[in-house]
């Protein structure tokens, strides 16, 4: 049995390994998958009994939720994390790194057709893309999921593809670049590690990306919900506060800390160590500071920006250590340390005195009938104002950080709103604890909206592309949240209403008095129960300080304590005074005077986040969507395992089943015509290989040949509706088994006709040559015989009348006697004056030849005499000097025999006029030789670029415009050079000499004419030491250096671990 390679690729596309003939596919044949499980299987291009669908609407039994999970496991088990639910995206976290990611893929699915390549967020993103490109509408993308599910990764991919596949420009640049910093910095505000997940976001976003006409983000707009502000002061065991204190604390530098009055120790801070997990093992706060302040400058925020929000951080971290003592009902601070630090001017909070902000929070400030009265704290009321101080402005300055990076994002334009907006949602999802309070009330009550806005969006869009293809809509069973979600925002009647009204009702109001009057009022309600109301059974798991609420995702007891405290929300007034005296510009416009003098009561939490649902809701209507559900495969965040109950949880509470029941109640595929036609016109004998006719008449004629039943499928207008996906299955099944005989087919015709073509064409070609050729090579023979026929004639007669007179007959003889000779003569002349060869003459031409050959030798003469000018004497007499000091002793001296020496390597350009000067004014000569020369110091053998020059009576180097020493020729004591091809040379210099540092160390590119241009100027021919090795040299006061010469691949100059100086250089020539 043949063995057939297929591979997997991580998106889920099957690629098949062709064989030695090039074939791709055999019957019968064994599949061997890239994981080394061997698997039968009809068709190498199906591999649905492996990795499942790739859309859930294509499930047989899609009624069933094992069904769903199972295809959700098979998927997840070969990392093909993506599933479609028709234009739905589940995505599943794989805790590890895909190579999906990259540039190519990005290419992959841009322009590309959603269903035209497997499930992927960039198909998503390139979907919502051209459909605003396209369709001039806008846009958005929700991605709903728990925490840890990957809904922040999921707007990070997103981002990342439109910045990588959008046109750009050097200003699109820059807005790409702050959309993309923009994450790393709400996420070091906004995000903490959890139980559930280490980089979890704790508050609600949505994000538009605004593109201008031409496609390219211009810029964008965020907007925060709810954002966690009792994680500052209070964090579960196991949990974290929020990321930015812990990359402070251990990435920021010591000069930061010591201003801020930090310590590099997060256990010293009581808002840090309530979780009792200061470290983690998958985050490196120091390399997130760095990437946090980087993102920070490239959004454009200022030095002085910075500087007062870590001010601001600082201080809320020594706001948590203030501690109180004293009696119960008498609070007093403890230890001043913290607020003298934080009453220090232009340090972190405040300006004011000490005694304002210490009396702030110990004393509540009261007016009663135009007097201020200041009422006593006691330690729980003043634990409570300052834990209600630390996330008042933790809080409003998160919001200021999002206005900020909302203006620098802001899309500059001088004509009106002429824009594309993509809208991106990245929510919390719904939770469900152990203990639930309010946050997760909030939490859920926004996915009941969500989930309501999923549902109608929905039914919507199936009930628009029906109706737009003319086929009947058969209304949907659903169940409709709208019941639960009046349950929560009805006015006077919904929950949020009775807990406003109790927080603002007078007298003793408490948690327990809101729960009894939820039982009153909407105790009868068929999705609300409390202890008193419920059965036995339901009591037995039921405090009497919880009520439930029946919530479309499953039941959630909700505890009490707490939610009026929360609900309001509220900051001291005298607290706020003192912000407001604050010199901090962030705190400034975070705690507005304004504030101070309205009198009416700011809204409650609840109805402060109903409102912006509310907003947020019409943002979304007004935008056609699209949808991701983030699935956490296990808590454990352990890549490769599966737990079906945790997912069986989420898959209810995403509502996941409920898409999959709508989309399917009417018909699970459906596609254009043309589409259709294009991928199955190869089934039937009358629609292939083309279709000239209808559309539809080519599609109705195409499923009677497969043998579609009426009840199988219905024609649109524009597309044809395939009810089961086993019709599907069945047709794709025959497509993969006609794709063999088709290939074999075109295989066998192109082959065929592509060798017919390439054989006629190389016969003609050949033919046409060869004629061509042969009637050259025919009229070349007959004209070399013609030819040679009137030579040999006329060469006889010239030879019968060789000694008669010159006439007709014998004029081509004696013609061709002179001219052999005279052609002999010019390739024989003599070489030089003392060549006395000459050929032979005929006799005809004896006297011609005597007067050519006193001819040729003055010539010879008159040119070699000539040539000899005095330069070039005087260079032949340079030369002979070279050859005497390095012939046979310098290793690239052969290179340079026939190189000419030049008068000067530095011409007036290059020398500064002022080192002429000094030369002319204190020597007296000008230079007669100039070179430039790398000068290496005695102290660490630095190389210092230095100009040599050469006068009658001493040596110069120079620097720019200064004389850095003088070398008189007679206090030359010698010159050392090594055999090597390095151009190092030491000039020696007496070491008792004051006014010499020592011997000078230099290295010409020109060694050898500048040591012959010296040894002549300073009359020292037989000084020079040609080396082998080392060459020991005075360093001054002494000190004597050594230059170590090695032969090696390249030259280098350095110096050694010895504090030699060591020189490598190539070996040239082999001696």
């Amino acid at each position: 049995m043949m063995e057939l390679k297929i591979q997997l690729i991580p998106t889920g596309e099957i690629i098949l390994s062709p064989g030695k003939n090039g074939e791709n596919h055999c019957h019968n044949c064994k599949v061997v998958a890239s994981d080394g499980v061997r698997a039968m299987m009809e068709s190498a291009l199906t591999a649905r009994d492996r990795v499942g669908v790739q859309d859930f609407v294509l499930l047989e039994n899609y009624t069933s939720e094992a069904a769903f999970i199972e295809n959700l496991r098979k998927r997840f088990k070969e990392n093909l994390i993506y599933t479609y639910i028709g234009s739905v995206l589940v995505s599943v976290n794989p805790y590890k790194d895909l190579e999906i990611y990259t540039k190519n893929h990005m290419e992959r699915y841009r322009g590309v057709n959603f269903y035209e390549v497997s499930p992927h967020i960039y198909a998503v993103a390139d979907n919502s893309y051209r459909s605003m490109r396209t369709e001039g509408k806008d846009q958005c993308i929700l991605i709903s999921g728990e925490s840890g599910a990957g809904k922040t990764e999921a707007s990070k991919k997103i981002l990342q593809y439109y910045a990588v596949t959008c046109p750009a420009s050097e200003q699109v640049q820059t807005v790409k670049d702050r959309l993309l910093q923009s994450n790393p910095v709400l996420e070091a505000f906004g995000n903490a590690k959890t139980l559930r997940n280490d980089n979890s976001s704790r508050f609600g976003k949505y994000m538009d990306i605004q593109f201008d006409f031409k496609g390219a983000p211009v810029g964008g707009h965020i907007i925060n919900y709810l954002l966690e502000k009792s994680r500052v002061v209070h964090q579960n065991h196991g949990e974290r506060n929020f990321h930015i204190f812990y990359q402070l604390i251990e990435g920021g530098e010591e000069d930061l800390l010591r201003h801020l009055g930090l310590e590099r120790n997060p256990q010293q801070y009581q808002y840090l160590i309530k979780g009792n997990c200061p470290k983690v093992s998958s985050i490196n706060d120091r390399s997130d500071w760095k990437v946090v302040r980087k993102a920070l400058t490239v959004i454009g925020f200022s030095e002085n920006e910075v500087e007062e929000l870590l001010n601001i951080i600082a201080s809320v971290l020594h706001l948590g250590n203030v501690q109180y003592g004293g009696e119960d009902s008498n609070a007093c601070i403890t230890s001043d340390i913290q607020i003298k630090y934080l009453a220090r001017p232009r340090v972190t909070l405040v300006l004011s005195v000490f005694a304002c902000l210490h009396l702030s929070l110990t004393f509540l400030s009261l007016c009663v009938f135009h007097h201020q009265l200041m009422s006593p704290l006691n330690l729980e009321q003043a634990s409570s104002a300052r834990d209600a101080l630390a996330k008042a402005v933790y809080g409003r300055t998160f919001t200021w950080l999002v206005n900020k990076i909302n203006a620098s994002l802001t899309y500059t334009s001088d004509s009106s709103k002429n824009y594309s907006v993509i809208g991106l949602l990245d929510i919390y999802g719904f939770e469900v604890f152990q203990h639930n309070s309010f946050e997760q009330f909030c939490i859920n009550y926004c996915n009941e909206k969500l989930q309501q806005l999923f549902i109608e969006l929905t039914l919507k869009s199936e009930q628009d592309e029906y109706e737009a293809e003319g086929i009947t809509w058969e209304p949907v069973q659903y169940f409709n949240n709208k019941i639960i979600c009046d349950l929560v925002e009805e006015k006077f009647k919904g929950i949020i209403s009775i807990l406003d009204e109790e927080c603002l009702r007078p007298g003793d109001a408490s948690d327990l008095t809101f729960l009894e009057k939820l039982e009153d009022t909407v105790g009868g309600h068929a999705h609300f129960v409390t202890h008193k109301l419920a059965d036995a059974k339901t009591r037995k798991v039921m405090g009497r300080d919880e009520f439930r609420l029946l919530h479309y995702a499953g039941e959630v007891n909700y505890n009490v304590n707490g939610f009026l405290d929360k609900n309001n929300d509220l900051l001291f007034r005298n607290l706020k005074e003192v912000m407001c005296m604050s010199e901090n510009k962030i705190l400034t416009q975070c705690f507005n005077r304004e504030e101070l003098s309205d009198k009416k009561r700011p809204d409650t939490a609840a109805t402060q986040f109903k409102a912006s649902l509310a907003k947020l809701m019409e943002i979304l209507m007004s935008k056609e969507p699209s949808y991701v559900r983030c699935i956490k495969p296990n808590d454990s965040k352990q890549s490769g395992r599966f737990d079906e109950v945790l997912i069986r949880h989420q898959v209810k509470y995403l509502g996941l089943m409920e898409n999959l029941r709508v989309r399917r109640a009417g018909f699970a595929y459906r596609r254009r015509y043309e589409v259709f036609l294009q991928r199955y016109k190869s089934l039937c004998p009358g629609t292939w290989p083309n279709w000239d006719g209808k559309l539809s008449d080519g599609v109705s004629t195409l499923v009677k040949h497969l043998g579609y039943k009426p009840e199988e499928y219905k024609m649109g207008r524009s597309k044809i509706f395939i009810r089961f996906p086993k019709t599907l299955f069945a047709t794709e099944d025959a497509l993969e088994t006609r794709k063999h005989s088709l290939a074999t087919k075109l295989q066998a015709g192109w082959k065929g006709y592509s060798q017919k073509c390439k054989y006629q064409k190389l016969r003609n070609s050949a033919i046409a040559v060869q004629a061509w050729w042969r009637g050259i090579l025919a009229r070349r023979r007959a004209q070399r015989r013609r030819q040679a026929a009137n030579t040999i004639r006329r060469f006889i007669k010239g030879f019968i009348y060789r000694h008669k007179e010159r006439c007709p007959e014998n004029e081509y003889f004696l013609d061709y006697v002179r001219y052999s000779f005279l052609m002999n003569l010019c390739k024989n002349l003599p070489k030089n004056v003392l060549d006395k060869s000459w050929p032979t003459p005929p006799a005809a031409l004896t006297e011609a030849s005597e007067h050519l050959r006193k001819m040729c030798m003055q010539n010879m003469v008159w040119s070699y005499c000539k040539k000899i000018s005095p330069e070039w004497k005087h260079q032949m007499e340079q030369k002979m000097i070279a050859s005497e000091i390095f012939k046979d002793k310098k290793d690239n001296y052969p290179q340079s025999v026939p190189k000419l020496f030049v008068s000067t390597r530095l011409d007036g350009e290059n020398i500064n006029p002022k080192v002429v000067q000094h030369v002319l004014i204190f020597l007296r000569f000008c230079p007669q030789y100039a070179v430039p020369v790398t000068k290496y110091d005695r102290r660490g053998y630095k190389p210092r670029p230095r100009q040599l020059l050469l006068t009658a009576n001493s040596a110069v180097i120079a620097e720019e415009g200064k004389l850095k020493q003088r070398i008189d020729y007679g206090a030359l004591k010698g010159i050392s050079v090594s055999s090597l091809s390095d151009g190092v040379f030491v000039l020696h210099v007496p070491s008792e000499d004051n006014k010499q540092k020592g011997d000078v160390v230099l290295q010409s590119d020109h060694v050898i004419e500048t040591l012959t241009k010296i040894a002549i100027c300073a009359d020292k021919i037989n000084t020079i030491n040609i080396n082998q090795g080392s060459i020991k040299f005075t360093m001054g006061q002494g000190k004597e250096g050594i230059i170590d010469f090695t032969p090696g691949s390249e030259l280098l100059v350095a110096k050694a671990k010895n504090g030699h100086l060591s020189v490598t250089a190539p070996r040239l020539n082999s001696r």
